[in-house]
């Protein structure tokens, strides 16, 4: 399906430190004029939960906390062939990693799972630390994230 439909999922749980930046950038989108065709959801989990959100779109931008080995605050912008294939922690800490979600996918699913993907990803530097919100350098990285994905629409 090529009808310029958008998902944008934002990931994480908002009670574990900088997992929470899904949340945040959900939060920060909801106030954004997003063109029609765009949809904004919410998971607390990504991996399989991901697959069910997909509805053949054109456009799938993927939003979550990572650990990549950057300073913590960098946004990073990769495109499918860009995610890692292995990491000791998946690119999304939530089950199994979002490059292993879809390739279920495209094997379950083919016609649901958009042709172009992008994780838009914060680097964090706590993720197991429960209540206290976001690092600091993470928070300031919202707006960035924000910014990335507006010029993605």
């Amino acid at each position: 399906m090529n009808d310029g439909r958008v998902l944008i999922v934002c990931i994480g749980n908002e009670l574990a430190a900088d997992d929470g930046v899904g949340r945040a950038v959900y939060e920060l989108l909801l106030e954004q004029p997003l063109p029609d065709k765009v949809r904004l959801t919410f998971l607390g989990l990504g991996g399989i939960d991901l697959l069910e959100e997909l509805a053949g779109e054109e456009l799938l931008i993927v939003v979550d906390g990572v650990q990549l080995g950057s300073p913590a605050g960098t946004v990073h912008r990769l495109g499918w062939d860009q995610l890692p294939a292995t990491s000791p922690r998946p690119v999304s800490g939530h089950g199994i990693g979002i490059r292993e979600a879809l390739g279920v996918g495209t094997i379950l699913y083919p016609e649901r799972v958009p042709q172009n993907i992008y994780l838009v990803g914060i680097e964090g530097s706590c993720f197991n630390r429960l209540g206290g919100g976001l690092t600091a350098a993470v928070a300031r990285a919202v707006p960035e994230a924000v910014a990335v994905i507006m010029t993605l629409l």
